[in-house]
This record gives structure tokens, sequence and C-alpha cells, in this order.
């Protein structure tokens, strides 16, 4: 690493609020069609199905990006390469405000996750450059507060401006808090922070390592799980409880307000339960929501409360695969968090397209007891990752 700036220490005190900042555009970016999947069908003359294909269509790009750019940009400046990402979020939403057409909006939307797909590992990966080894668990907890926020905040406001606004209104907005964060992040964060070169051999050794593997199957099918159910969870509530959209923004801002208050907690005892056993707690909340959604299907009270309980887990969980990565093998770690990316958007790819032919089949009932499935399975890859690693990490 670069030598910082005499300077630089005031700028660290700040940097993990401007990453967290970061990571709530980039956030509101990639969730945000799933706030107004029935304003953007309606408006752009296409099936729910085929909204939805917004994100799943997104997932695959930005699962195939992940592992790539973090090879093409390892040796890259953090501020020039963060920055430069939430310009590209800023400028690629205010585009998507005007897009005439279904198809024109995909495309940019694919660009906008292209590039997009850097923000959060390397958020994750600059963290440990700025912070002592000790606070490393919780500083990466708190940079991950940005997605939470995103989902407790910018979820329910997407849901109310888009039905009151329309969705181009929604674009728009991100863009200028993607303005105001790249002026805050370039502000803040100081120059000459680069990471270990990836190259070959660093994935060679992650394909080696097992414990970095199981970790990474535990992200991809926790997240196939609740993407069944949340790529939709707009239109579900519709079809299952007769809600409207206040109702609606309602179990968004649960989730969301609930996944703040969970990674909040998170971060305070992580450092002293250790990483697997908060990762065991807040799997079982998350498993507990998403067997309530599927037993209590169509009472909207019984199903709000279940999407509370599997907010408290949601962001908490992949926060703890963030820093069971780092620990599992400090040196891999650029590579194995951008991978752990990677192979999240495979599970939210996999999740949306599994629930997508489930709604267009009429089988809304189903997608809960799938969601729940897939996540009681990723709650025994973490039991076993524990014995694996003795529950040391």
């Amino acid at each position: 690493m670069k030598k910082l700036p005499e300077d630089g220490h005031v700028h660290r005190r700040f940097a993990p609020s401007a990453l967290m900042f970061g990571n709530i555009v980039t956030g509101c970016s990639v969730l945000a069609p799933a706030g107004m999947l029935i304003e953007l069908s309606s408006d752009l003359g296409v099936t729910v199905r085929d909204a939805g294909l917004l994100i799943t269509f997104g997932a695959v790009m930005l699962c195939v990006g992940s592992p790539l750019t973090a090879w093409l940009t390892s040796r890259i400046d953090r501020r020039m390469l963060l920055t430069t990402t939430l310009a590209v979020l800023a400028v690629t939403n205010a585009a998507s405000a005007f897009a005439p057409d279904y198809t024109t909006l995909l495309v940019i939307r694919l660009i906008m996750l292209a590039v997009g797909v850097l923000y959060t590992p390397q958020a994750a990966g600059t963290a440990a450059l700025i912070v002592s080894a000790e606070k490393r668990g919780s500083t990466i907890a708190y940079i991950f507060l940005g997605w939470s926020l995103a989902a407790a905040v910018g979820l329910p406001l997407i849901t109310f401006v888009a039905s009151h606004y329309g969705w181009r209104a929604v674009y728009g907005g991100i863009g200028v808090i993607g303005c105001l964060s790249f002026l805050l992040l370039a502000w803040r964060l100081p120059g000459g922070l680069v990471g270990a070169r990836v190259d070959l051999k660093t994935w060679t050794d992650v394909a080696r390592n097992r414990m970095i593997v199981v970790l990474l199957l535990i992200t991809t099918v926790q997240m196939s799980g609740q993407f069944v159910v949340f790529t939709f969870m707009g239109p579900l509530l519709t079809k299952l409880t007769h809600a409207g959209p206040n109702e609606v923004g309602l179990v968004f801002a649960l989730y969301g307000i609930f996944g703040f208050i969970g990674i909040a907690i998170a971060t305070r005892i992580v450092d002293s339960w250790g990483p697997y056993k908060t990762s065991v707690l807040f799997t079982v909340l998350m498993l507990t929501g998403l067997t309530g959604w599927a037993l209590s299907a169509g009472i909207y009270p019984l199903m709000a409360g279940s999407v509370a309980l599997w907010g408290l887990g949601f962001a908490s969980t992949n926060s703890m695969q963030q820093v069971r990565l780092v620990a599992a093998a400090p040196a891999l770690a650029s590579a194995s968090v951008s991978l752990n990316t990677s192979v999240l958007y495979i599970g939210q790819a996999v999740g949306s397209a599994i629930g997508g032919v489930l709604y267009a089949r009429d089988l809304l009932y189903g997608a809960g007891y799938v969601s729940m499935g897939f996540v009681a399975l990723a709650l025994i890859a973490v039991i076993y990752s524990g014995r694996l690693s003795g529950a040391r990490a």
C-alpha cells in the first residue's frame, strides 16, 4: 500500500461513513425494480414477470462481472476506483429516467450494474486497509449498513414515489443521491490505497480453500432462497392480501428497518461473539421469518410480522459472510470477497428466476415454501462450516 497523505487520519475517521453511503446508492440501484414492478409493468407494457427480469438479468451481469473486475482493477487506487463507480451509477440512474422503452431500460441497467458490481466488494476490501485488524469485523458490518438503509429507507420511498410520481422520478432521485455520494467519498477517502494484486494463482488458492468454498455456497443458497420471494414481494402481497401501495411500502419498510436493527446488533456483538455464532443467530432468524411468511400467506399482519423477522437476518448474514471470508484467508480477501459478491448475485438470479416461474404459473403460496427450503439448507451449511473451522471464524 502506498503511503497515505499526512492528513490521512482525519480522512479515515469519516471514510467508513462515506463508504457506507456509497452502499446506499448501490443498494438502491440494485433493488429499485423490486419496489416498483407493477408501475414498470403497466407503463412499459410488459408483464410483471418480464419486469422482474430487470433483477434477474442484472444479477447475471453482476455475478459475471464481480471476479472479472476484481482482477482487472486490483492495482487501481481505491479512491479513484470507487468514486468513478459512483459517478457511473449516478449517470446511468439519471439516464434510466429517460428510457423510452423496456429494452432501452434493460440495456442501461446492464451497463449500470457492469460497473456498479465493483463497489460493494471493493468497499469491504478498502475497509481492511483503513482500520486495525481488531476493528475490521465491526467496520465491514458498519459499511453494510448502507444496504440495510437502502432497504429500510430506500425501498419504501421507491414504492411510494413510483406509485405517486412514476418510476422515472425514482431513477432521477437515485441519480441525485449518487452525485452526492460521489462527492462525499472523493472528499473523505484517502488516496494511495491499493489492495493486494489478484492474479491466476489467487483464484487457484481460493478454489483450493475448503472453508472459502463452503462460505461461498452458503451465500449462494441464502440469496437464492430470499429472492424467490423478495423479487416479487410487492405483487405477491397485492395478490395474496389485496394490499395497496402504502401497505406494500410498509412491509418493505419493516424489512429494511429490522434489517438495520439486525446489522446494528451484529456490529456490536460480532467482536465478542465471533462471526460464526453471529451468523448462526441471524440465519435462524431469517429462516423463522420465511417460515412465518409461508405458513401465514394471505394474512397481511402475520406476513408483515414475518418479514420483520426475516429482515433481522438478511443484511447481517451477508456482512458476517464477508467477515468470515476475510478471517478465513486474509491474503485472499480481495478475491474471496469479490467472489462472494458474485455468488450473491448468482443467488439473486436463481431465486428471482424461480420466483418468476412460480408467479407466472400462479403458484403464489408455493414461493414461501421454496424460499424456506433454500434457507434451511443454508443453515445446515453454516453449522457445517463452524465444525470445519472449529467454530473460530
